[in-house]
């Protein structure tokens, strides 16, 4: 498999990504039905949750340790993210195109999400928590963080329990594709 950055970002611009299977072998992966966070007023959170967020315990950063919440999205008991897959994750965030958005308490990484960005698109790759929140405090405010730099898609991949939480839909192979080309003729900033 070609890994090289140019043939990684056309991959994701296409709608394709990455995982590692049960061996450990990479390879890219593509999903007919799309999992979407959406940007706009169909996104929500828990009620349980603004009471945290308007305690403001966390405080939110971006690529303060990338390869921290690399990891943190790995230490799974079956992951999808091998050995080899953390080195791509690297190599794009050092040519300034994958990022970690991340929730501190006091010095503490307390949850982080990791994605790549692509003009207008965010596409979410994997999350994690260490203190309880973390994740759902860092997706609340990447939310407002993507709103606020005018980014058009925040893809998800795949549909799971918490993300249908704040909101996420599913959406077919040919909206998918008209989202994502409008995504990419944005010029976004995280």
């Amino acid at each position: 498999m070609e890994l090289d950055i140019p043939s990684l970002i056309q991959g994701y611009a296409q709608g394709y990504f990455l995982m590692a299977d049960e061996e450990g072998n990479l390879g890219w992966y593509y999903s007919s039905q799309r999992t979407i966070i959406p940007l706009d007023s169909q996104f929500r959170y828990p009620k349980s949750l603004r009471r945290t967020l308007n305690q403001q315990r966390f405080s939110i950063a971006v690529n303060r340790d990338f390869s921290a919440v690399v990891a943190g999205c790995a230490d799974r008991e079956t992951t999808w993210i091998s050995k080899e897959l953390q080195e791509v994750y690297w190599q794009l965030y050092q040519a300034g195109w994958a990022y970690s958005f991340e929730t501190w308490h006091n010095d503490q990484l307390a949850g982080g999400i990791l994605g790549i960005v692509i003009g207008g698109a965010f596409i979410g790759e994997s999350m994690f928590y260490r203190i309880p929140d973390g994740s759902k405090v860092a997706m609340v405010k990447l939310v407002e963080r993507l709103r606020s730099q005018g980014f058009i898609l925040f893809d998800a991949q795949m549909m799971n329990p918490h993300l249908e939480r704040f909101g996420a839909y599913t959406i077919d192979e040919q909206k998918y594709r008209i989202l994502l080309q409008q995504a990419l003729q944005q010029k976004c900033f995280i």
